[in-house]
């Protein structure tokens, strides 16, 4: 049956062994392994969106997601350990809570928030190493900075995405972007309205690639002037960068579509959506398409039964 209440989950992940968050034929997905673990739970499959569709090998420390469920009887909290027992253990669910039921994660959401680790040195240690980019001499922080300040506002990404982003509009707003030492790394801080493929990378790679030259503001104006992706410097690897977390608007973006979203998965298939970037915000493609036809009065109720739900137990509802 259609999904009753909706909930928010908290998710972090190590995306070192998975082509993305999004779900795919070829690889495994943060999505995957989500929604394998809701289906044992609910005894099918249920989709799960997402605030980020985060690249391959990039990872989270506070990704939002949403499911519905039509689980009444049991706290919102309590799917933090049922969750939490099926799923690998580079994958946990770190809060719930019940939220609106036209919430959702992804077209609700007023900013994403990124960051890209970078360590300093040509000796590392190798666990740094693993969430981290590496680079031999200490870079100029007012340079970096100078740079990043042009980021600002919306602009034409063309130029600091991947070639493949299949967005039409390459607008993107960014909020907040600036570099900083923490803790003897190199941190890049970066909050827009989405983002493109591959897009806070190829930011990071071409900052420091400028920097290196001596040229990092000019290079930096240049290519968001002429939207030129041959401009660009070299895209930074996927291990340093992490989705932090996301910002939402105080009410839904799309008041009465909670239904709608309930049902997807349930009375239809779940489309399989663009290529996974970042974060691809497009909404005018969802917004278009058809909303499932309701079910009629001649359908009888069902009896409620006792179901065995795995990490939490037997319920009766």
């Amino acid at each position: 049956m259609p999904g009753s209440r909706n909930i928010r989950l908290i998710v972090a992940y190590d995306g070192s062994s998975y082509g993305g968050w999004q779900r795919q034929k070829n690889a495994p997905s943060i999505q995957g392994e989500l929604e394998a673990a809701i289906a044992k739970m609910h005894g099918r499959s249920l989709p799960v969106f997402a605030a980020g569709r985060t690249d391959a090998g990039v990872h989270a420390r506070g990704q939002v997601a949403n499911f519905y469920t039509d689980i009444r009887s049991i706290p919102a909290e309590r799917f933090v350990p049922a969750l939490n027992k099926l799923l690998p253990r580079d994958v946990r669910v770190l809060g719930a809570n019940e939220v609106d039921f036209d919430f959702h994660s992804r077209f609700d959401a007023r900013l994403r928030r990124y960051r890209y680790f970078i360590v300093i040195g040509r000796t590392i240690d190798p666990f740094a190493l693993r969430y981290a980019h590496q680079v031999a001499r200490a870079p100029d922080l007012a340079s970096l900075n100078a740079a990043a300040s042009l980021l600002l506002g919306e602009n034409d990404f063309s130029a600091l995405s991947s070639a493949r982003d299949p967005s039409p509009s390459k607008r993107r707003n960014v909020l907040e972007a600036s570099f900083r030492w923490e803790g003897g790394s190199l941190v890049f801080e970066i909050a827009a309205n989405a983002f493109l493929l591959r897009m806070v990378r190829s930011i990071v790679g071409s900052l420091l690639h400028w920097e290196g030259e001596g040229r990092a503001v000019e290079a930096t104006a240049a290519a968001l002037d002429s939207g030129d992706r041959a401009l660009a410097g070299p895209t930074a690897p996927a291990r340093g960068l992490f989705f932090w977390n996301a910002e939402y608007y105080a009410e839904s973006r799309r008041p009465g579509r909670g239904d709608w979203w309930s049902r997807r998965g349930y009375e239809e298939s779940v489309p399989s959506e663009s290529e996974e970037g970042e974060a691809d915000e497009d909404e005018e493609s969802v917004a278009s398409e058809p909303m499932p036809r309701e079910p009629g009065p001649d359908i009888a109720p069902t009896r409620p039964k006792p179901r065995l739900v795995p990490g939490i137990g037997i319920i009766q509802e």
